[in-house]
C-alpha cells in the first residue's frame, strides 16, 4: 500500500505562482485515507490557501533548509487574506510537520500559520500530540503557531518569526518547547492563554519580541532552563497577574539581556514592563542561577534598558536567590511589593548600570 504521497504528483507546482491549494489538499486527503503516511513537499514555493491536515499519524515533510533571513527549500506560501490560518491541524492526532517553511505574506487579519482549535479542553478526547520540528513559520498577521485547548505537543528546532501576534500561543498543557528561535513577533515570543500547564522550555533563543519574551498569566508546572532572552521589548519573563497566579515553576540557568526596551516615542503605559522578570502572585517558584545585564540595540543605538531587574509582588513560598545582576538594571535590581514574607529573596548580586555602561564591544552595547 502506498504511504508516501508527493504533492507534485497531485498537480502542485512549486513556482510560487500557481494556486496549489486543491493539489496539496488532495495529497493530504489521500494520506489520511490510509493513515500512518507521509506527505512529501519537494523543494519549491507552493502558493496555497487554507489547508486542513487530518488523519492518524500523518507526517508532512519538506526538504529542511532555511536561514535566519530567508525561507529555504520547501515553502508553503499563503495566497489569500480570506482565511483564519494556512494549515489547520485540528484532529490530526499524532501528526508531524518537518522541514517546512510557512509564510503568511502579511495577508489578512489575525491569520495564523499553524492552528489547532477545539471549542473546549480535551475537545478531541485524546492527546493531540503534534510535533512541529525544523520548520520556519513567519510573516502571518496572527500567531505563528496557535494551539488553543491543546493537549500534548512539541515545538522543536524551529523559527517562529515576524508574526503580528505571538510566535507561539498556547492555551492548554503538556508541551515541550526546545531549541527554537522566537524572533521579532508583534506580541510575545511565547504567549499563554487562559490556562497553561506542564510546559518545558529549554535552549530557546527569544529575541526582539514586541510584548516580551514569555508571557504566562495563569497556570502551573513550568520549567524554563537554559534559554537566552535578548532585547525583549517588555519583560523577558512575565508570570502571573494581579488577579491570577502561577504555581510550581523553575527558572534556572537563563540569560536575560537588554530586556524591557521601548523607543522613546513608545513609552510604556506601565513602567514595570521595563524589567527582566515581572513576577506577580507566584507560588512554589524557584528562580536560581540566572544572569542578566542591560544593553542597547545592536551597534549601540536605541534606549539602554531595562530599568528594573526583578519586580516581585506577593510571592508565596518562593526561592529567588543567587542570580547575578552586575549591570543588570538602571534604577533598581530587585523591587518587592505586597507580602513576600513566606519567600526567600536574597543574594542577588551586582551593581546598577549607568547610562555610560558598555559591554566592551560596540556590536553588543
Amino acid at each position: 500500500m502506498e504511504r508516501i504521497f508527493d504533492i507534485t504528483t497531485f498537480g502542485a507546482i512549486g513556482d510560487g505562482k500557481a494556486d496549489c491549494t486543491a493539489a496539496i489538499q488532495a495529497a493530504i486527503d489521500a494520506a489520511a485515507a490510509v493513515g500512518n503516511a507521509k506527505i512529501l513537499v519537494p523543494p519549491g514555493i507552493y502558493s496555497a490557501g487554507r489547508l486542513r491536515l487530518h488523519g492518524q499519524y500523518i507526517a508532512m515533510e519538506g526538504c529542511s533548509a532555511w536561514s535566519f533571513r530567508g525561507d529555504g527549500a520547501s515553502v508553503l506560501s499563503l495566497n489569500t487574506a480570506e482565511t483564519d490560518c494556512l494549515l489547520d491541524i485540528t484532529g490530526a492526532f499524532g501528526c508531524a510537520l518537518r522541514g517546512l517553511c510557512l509564510t503568511g505574506n502579511q495577508l489578512g487579519k489575525n491569520v495564523h500559520g499553524v492552528k489547532l482549535y477545539w471549542a473546549q479542553y480535551n475537545g478531541g478526547s485524546e492527546e493531540d500530540t503534534p510535533c512541529i520540528d525544523d520548520c520556519r513559520i513567519g510573516n502571518f498577521t496572527g500567531d505563528g503557531v496557535h494551539l488553543e485547548h491543546i493537549w500534548c505537543f512539541s515545538v522543536r528546532h524551529s523559527m517562529l518569526h515576524r508574526n503580528g501576534g505571538a510566535g507561539l500561543f498556547i492555551d492548554g498543557w503538556d508541551g515541550f518547547i526546545l531549541d527554537n528561535w522566537l524572533t521579532a513577533n508583534g506580541n510575545a515570543g511565547l504567549l499563554g492563554g487562559n490556562v497553561v500547564a506542564s510546559i518545558t522550555c529549554t535552549g530557546n533563543r527569544v529575541e526582539w519580541n514586541h510584548r516580551g519574551g514569555f508571557v504566562l498569566p495563569f497556570g502551573d508546572s513550568f520549567n524554563f532552563t537554559g534559554n537566552f532572552f535578548d532585547r525583549s521589548f517588555g519583560p523577558a519573563i512575565e508570570l502571573g497577574a494581579a488577579d491570577k497566579f502561577v504555581d510550581l515553576v523553575s527558572v534556572t540557568g537563563n540569560i536575560f539581556r537588554r530586556s524591557g526596551a521601548r523607543a522613546p516615542e513608545e513609552a510604556f503605559d506601565n513602567p514595570d514592563l521595563s524589567s527582566h522578570l515581572l513576577l506577580t502572585n507566584c507560588r512554589n517558584t524557584t528562580v536560581i542561577g540566572n544572569t542578566m545585564r542591560v544593553g542597547r540595540n545592536d551597534g549601540g543605538g536605541g534606549v539602554l534598558s531595562p530599568d528594573y531587574g526583578f519586580i516581585i509582588t506577593d510571592a508565596q513560598d518562593c526561592v529567588i536567590r543567587d542570580n547575578t545582576m552586575a549591570r543588570g538594571a538602571l534604577v533598581e535590581s530587585v523591587v518587592l511589593r505586597g507580602d513576600n514574607s513566606s519567600s526567600i529573596i536574597q543574594d542577588n548580586i551586582g551593581a546598577l548600570a549607568t547610562q555610560e555602561t558598555t559591554t566592551g564591544s560596540p556590536l553588543l552595547n
